[in-house]
């Protein structure tokens, strides 16, 4: 009998290719239809391995969820960017592989996200998306983040609201 291994830790240089490859596939996922096709091919193609690879060595902590042996989903997770609100931390981005959404596996990763920003002395959290993305408004909720102010992002010239969800 094997043991599948499921596991949350920080990216290694080595993991930026896969990281990569989960960007673009949860990004083209996620926000095909949202997002105008040009500016959504754009910020992916930016982000490539190099990009990734720079990543690890970052400001920002970036964890993987690693399922056995493969990089399954990211977040990127720091300083509360938006100084306006008194949350110290801030979930940039936490994206999962289509194939490992809705099996609890985006709940892990968040978990420990909240976990590592608490024990860095953060006190509150911020997570930003895109109102139309109603799975990751859904997400967010069901975990316990009040919708608490809103914003605008400009894509391409179409401009899209997000809304900032916290926790206390």
């Amino acid at each position: 009998m094997k043991t599948l291994s499921i596991d949350v830790r920080r990216a290694e240089p080595h993991d930026a290719r896969a990281i990569s490859e989960t960007h673009r596939l949860a990004w083209q996922h996620t926000y095909a239809g949202i997002i105008p096709h040009r500016a959504l091919t754009q910020m992916i193609e930016r982000r490539g391995e190099n990009w990734w690879r720079k990543a690890t060595r970052g400001p920002a902590t970036l964890l993987v969820l690693d399922v056995a042996g493969t990089v399954a989903g990211y977040a990127t997770l720091g300083l509360n960017r938006a100084r306006a609100l008194p949350q110290e931390g801030e979930i940039y981005e936490l994206y999962l592989r289509p194939e490992y959404q809705g099996i609890g596996l985006g709940k892990m990763l968040f978990g420990e996200a909240r976990r590592l920003l608490k024990s860095l002395g953060c006190n509150g959290l911020v997570v930003w998306c895109l109102e139309e993305n109603d799975s990751a408004s859904r997400f967010y909720r069901n975990h316990g983040g009040v919708d608490f102010c809103e914003g605008m992002e400009n894509f391409d010239h179409k401009q899209l609201k997000k809304i900032g969800f916290i926790w206390n």
